[in-house]
């Protein structure tokens, strides 16, 4: 049975209703204000060069600039570093942050897992680069030299762009159905922590799966070599990380979701324009003791290129589907992200 509506809410009702009457029917009402704006965005990324648009926009305060621009006013922008892909996603689903940027595979883990429910979807890709797999044990040369005795770090075991580009090597060594084959010897911790580690030798950390510029501090030690980049394993260059948020902040901030992607835009144009200033930002945000001229040197690293276009999506999703690592298999890379992007040249 329908409740009876108060005698004051039917009063107002009727009063609206012969209001709207005299003025030419409900047609002429005047519509509601649409509800404001975020008047905050929070990030929530890993670290390292692979997020460096992330870091320009931080240190040259671009997503205020540009949601100024776009007529929201103050905007407040906010940054928070996290090392582990699968806290980064659960920091967006608990609405500790807006946006999640990590590698592409956490991402299409994202993606898979909270299709028809969050809705996590991709906003832009962030730069595609190499990661090595660095060793200090000088005996191992190839994947088939690991031994029981050995640990592998990666930002997070069976999620990370790491730890699945790990899977898909070893199958290519050790042949069909054994791309888990080197998981046991997998652990993780943020790529610092990896560092450090790899670098002391006195730890099980034998490995570290890492990028730039973990990766280039590590080989500037004569006991570490670098066993394979994860270009010779995918064939070529192609997306290393993302940003993505949620369907519905999305759909409720379109001016600011169209802001920060301005931002993005302005933020990479500055990277290849120019990698210094770059580097300074990166250095500043990160409080990093590398110097400006070697950090500006791996922005600037032929196998590196920021850009906002997803490349190289297929290569992972067809081997995660494959393996059962997702559900869904994604036709297409645009299935993955909004229609903001969909009229890039991606793959």
């Amino acid at each position: 049975m329908t409740r009876p509506l108060p005698i004051l809410r039917r009063t107002l009702l009727g009063t609206a209703l012969l209001l709207a009457a005299g003025l030419g029917g409900l047609a002429g009402l005047t519509p509601a204000p649409a509800r404001a704006e975020a008047t905050e965005v929070r990030f929530a990324r890993n670290l390292g060069l692979g997020y460096l648009p992330l870091y320009v926009l931080q240190d040259k305060g671009l997503v205020e600039k540009h949601a100024r621009a776009a007529g929201l006013g103050t905007v407040k922008a906010s940054y928070t570093a996290l090392g582990n892909p699968t806290t980064i996603t659960e920091a967006t689903l608990s609405g500790n942050a807006d946006f999640g940027a990590a590698g592409v595979p956490a991402f299409v883990i994202a993606w898979d897992k909270t299709r028809g429910n969050a809705d996590l979807r991709g906003l832009t890709a962030l730069n595609a680069q190499p990661a090595y797999l660095n060793s200090n044990r000088p005996e191992v040369k190839s994947l088939k030299d690991f031994t029981d005795k050995d640990r592998i770090v990666v930002p997070s075991v069976r999620a990370s762009y790491q730890a699945i580009v790990l899977q898909i090597a070893s199958e290519q060594v050790f042949g069909p159905g054994q791309h888990t084959k080197l998981d046991a010897l997998t652990v993780s911790l943020a790529h610092p922590d990896g560092t450090a580690a790899l670098l002391s030798g006195k730890t099980e950390i034998t490995a570290h799966f890492t990028s730039p510029p973990f990766q280039d501090q590590q080989l500037r030690d004569p006991k570490i070599h670098k066993v394979l980049s994860s270009y010779d394993v995918l064939g070529g260059p192609a997306s290393f990380s993302a940003l993505w948020t949620s369907a519905a902040f999305h759909d409720a901030n379109p001016k600011l979701v169209k802001a920060v992607l301005a931002a993005l835009e302005e933020s990479v144009a500055l990277i290849k324009a120019d990698p210094r200033e770059a580097a300074r930002a990166y250095i500043r945000i990160e409080g990093s003791k590398l110097g400006e001229e070697e950090v500006a040197a791996m922005i600037a690293h032929p196998e590196i290129s920021y850009d906002l276009a997803p490349r190289g999506i297929g290569l992972f999703t067809d081997f995660m589907a494959r393996v059962g690592s997702i559900r869904n298999r994604p036709a297409d890379w645009r299935d993955l992200f909004f229609a903001d992007i969909h009229d890039r040249t991606g793959s």
